[in-house]
């Protein structure tokens, strides 16, 4: 597969306080490379970084899309070059109806005739909406609001959807239908990078995984090995917790990958 997104050495900061530091990770085309870590270890800065939406930032590095420069571009640019970003917390137009949120995803297309089309689309994979059509997005559940906000990304029809914390705040029900969604929209053609903290699920419907910590990259691998990783049992799936603050040490001094 070829490389549809490459980051190269970015630095992001805050105030002063480097958030990113020296940051790099290749996206290959029509699969889904998943980003893991934990609370404020640089996740979402990366996201927002590669889509334009840190003023000035990256500070350092460069950031290509399908060949092109992007770093420096406008989000709105960024967006009609293929990238659609569904952000944590999933940020839906709560005034909005769910069909009015759908068709905002759509604003920066040429190609109004083929709406329709993308509408049938996005209700297939969320029948909800459907039901919803007409109701305001602020009343929505919390589940029926992440599937709005994915739907609304799908809309500008993307090469790249990025995901940050899909599954946040959800019921495990609720958790397993997105992530199915999620590989169907993959197997549709969309390629995806994924922010998650549910690395259970993330690392098993990913191919290539990375964990940040510190703002750095710590280790990176086809996702079936970091499965069988044992650091990576130990720190994201749960085994062996009661041995976790010993190993977080040891797998802090190893540096395995940077």
């Amino acid at each position: 597969m070829s490389v549809l997104l490459e980051v190269k050495n970015i630095e992001t900061y805050y105030d002063l306080i480097y958030a990113v530091r020296g940051v790099s990770l290749s996206v290959e085309e029509g699969g889904i490379t998943t980003v893991l870590g934990n609370n404020g270890a640089g996740k979402s800065t990366i996201l927002k970084t590669i889509m334009g939406l840190i003023d000035d930032q990256p500070d350092k590095g460069t950031i290509e899309f399908d060949g092109k420069r992007i770093d420096g571009k406008e989000t709105e640019d960024i967006v009609r070059m293929g990238i659609a970003y569904v952000p944590e917390g999933r940020e839906v137009f709560n005034e909005l109806t769910v069909q009015e949120n759908l068709l905002m995803g759509a604003h920066t297309r040429k190609d109004r005739s083929a709406l329709k089309h993308d509408f049938e689309k996005i209700y297939s994979y969320f029948p909800i909406l459907a039901d919803r059509v007409n109701q305001w997005a602020g009343t929505l559940s919390g589940g029926e609001q992440q599937m709005l906000a994915i739907g609304r990304a799908l809309m500008s029809r993307p090469r790249l959807l990025i995901l940050d914390e899909p599954s946040l705040g959800l019921s495990p029900l609720l958790v397993k239908e997105i992530f199915e969604i999620i590989k169907i929209i993959r197997n549709q053609g969309v390629t995806i990078l994924l922010v998650e903290q549910n690395a259970r699920k993330a690392l098993g419907i990913s191919d290539f995984g990375l964990i940040l910590e510190n703002g750095r990259f710590v280790m990176a691998g086809p996702c079936c090995q970091l499965l069988e990783d044992q650091d990576v049992k130990e720190f994201y799936l749960g085994f062996k917790a009661q041995e976790s603050a010993k190993g977080y040490q040891r797998w802090k001094r190893k540096k395995r990958w940077r």
